[in-house]
């Protein structure tokens, strides 16, 4: 009896099943769906609008190749000619401080202020309509990224690191508000019911259940915005005069146009980056194993 190595195709609940039988009589099953071949045609269509974009764009007189090796160049200077030219690398070191110091103060504000309205905004211990009523405000100020909540703050404070503080722990308060409400949510039900039959109040319950099970969630959640606002920090340095080394990189690449002055500079955000990721993973895996 010969065996047939054509696709058969099975529609079960929707998805499409494709059973292909090899010469050794083994099946291989693929399972296709209409949301999977949706996604495949509108990635089509991007690549297609992508490269007739690209096509079809108003270059003027600029040469795309001599345009491609000058900045491949610069780039190369930037990266493999670094050199600090109009200030030390001790300054640099301190600038970069600057900024982690900011980074760390709107972490703080954020965190703090976000771990008790967060208990309000969780709806296992708070109101429901109070709870939505947080969570609809956070989910407009996160709608609204951090650099315009910055330049609004600027129309009353004027450009600077009063402006950056206020809307980088706005953004932060609005960020950690939504993690910290859905990790007390994922409490378990139980131990909250059997704390209120034994007469314990609401105070008694955060305190004594839902902070110390979910600490650790907490502190992930907690670094990672740290790592984000250090990223948002270096932003605003450059965009709103907040100081620091966003503020020493924005001076090197339009004011002075030094691209070695660039590479140092873009090396110490990397490094204290990476400085950051490894404290941060060493911290994970202290508490959160």
């Amino acid at each position: 009896m010969e065996i047939s190595n054509s696709p058969k195709m099975e529609v079960f609940g929707g998805i499409e099943r494709h059973i292909i039988r090899n010469k050794d009589g083994k099946i291989k099953t693929k399972v296709g769906s209409g949301s999977q071949h949706a996604v495949s045609i509108t990635m089509l269509v991007l690549i297609i609008l992508t490269i007739y974009g690209f096509c079809t764009f108003d270059y003027k007189d600029l040469n795309f190749v001599d345009a491609s090796f000058k900045t491949l160049a610069n780039l190369k200077t930037v990266f493999l000619e670094p050199k600090a030219s109009h200030f030390t690398v001790i300054e640099g070191l301190y600038e970069v401080l600057i900024t982690m110091a900011l980074a760390f103060l709107t972490t703080l504000i954020g965190a703090v202020l976000a771990l008790i309205i967060g208990l309000f905004a969780a709806k296992n211990l708070s109101n429901v309509y109070i709870s939505n009523i947080i969570k609809t405000f956070v989910s407009f100020i996160r709608a609204v990224p951090t650099v315009l909540w910055v330049l609004i703050f600027a129309v009353a404070a004027g450009l600077g690191s009063v402006a950056a503080v206020i809307g980088l722990s706005l953004h932060s308060v609005a960020y950690l508000i939504k993690a910290y409400s859905e990790i007390y949510e994922e409490v378990d039900s139980g131990v909250i019911e059997a704390l209120k039959a034994s007469g314990a109040n609401w105070w008694q319950i955060v305190f004594q259940a839902v902070l110390p099970s979910t600490a650790t969630s907490l502190l992930a959640w907690t670094f990672m915005r740290f790592e984000i606002n250090f990223t948002n920090a270096v932003a605003m340095g450059a965009a709103a005069g907040a100081g620091g080394i966003g503020f020493d990189l924005f001076m090197a690449g339009g004011f002075y146009f030094d691209l070695r002055a660039v590479g140092i500079i873009s090396y110490l955000i990397l490094a204290f980056a990476l400085l950051l990721e490894i404290f941060s993973t060493k911290m994970k895996s202290k508490y959160l194993a």
